[in-house]
């Protein structure tokens, strides 16, 4: 019966090891929008798989030993062996907990990142605004003594001189690849 659990445990262990090399290299693509809930999900099943494996250490330990007069020597070589295979298998739930832990925090990193690019294009594009409603806003306050007002080029040239700011604004930007 032990033998026959093992086996399952380790079956369910090999696919439980193909889902996380999935999620592994997805993570790791360069534009994957892979969530984190999909790798919470598998933690969660990864604990469950650790509450089902890790009550057996105990009873199985027990078999192999030595100073047990109730299992024969000829059989606790076979329980050694089942013994084995459960020790492999809580290792890998072990090494999947880890791993999982690790990718949710690469994720998260990988978010983070993404969202601070956002934020500085958002930034740049806000402070490119910024330049032509502040010069519209000083030129809609209806103030009579700005002697640009009286001029004939004036008007144009508020306007050019602020097409030329939010240009040389956006080279700049662009070219610390803000945008």
């Amino acid at each position: 019966v032990a033998d026959r659990v093992v086996d399952r445990y380790v079956a369910v262990s090999e696919a439980f090891q193909r889902d996380v090399d999935v999620v592994e290299s997805v993570v790791f693509l360069p534009d994957s929008r892979i969530g984190t809930e999909q790798m919470y999900m598998m933690k969660r099943d990864v604990l469950e798989f650790r509450r089902a494996v890790a009550p057996l250490a105990r009873p199985l330990r027990f078999l192999t030993e030595a100073q047990n007069r109730l299992v024969p020597p000829e059989v606790r070589s076979y329980f050694r062996d089942v013994d084995d295979h459960h020790t492999m298998v809580a290792e890998r739930v072990a090494n999947f907990d880890q791993l999982l832990t690790n990718l949710v925090d690469a994720t998260v990193a990988k978010i983070s990142l993404r969202q601070n690019t956002d934020m500085r294009k958002i930034t740049a594009w806000a402070a490119i605004i910024a330049v032509p409603t502040m010069v519209t806003g000083v030129y809609g306050m209806n103030f009579d003594n700005m002697p640009e007002l009286h001029w004939t080029w004036g008007y144009p040239t508020v306007m050019l001189t602020m097409v030329v700011v939010c240009v040389i604004l956006y080279r700049v930007f662009r070219r610390n690849q803000w945008l």
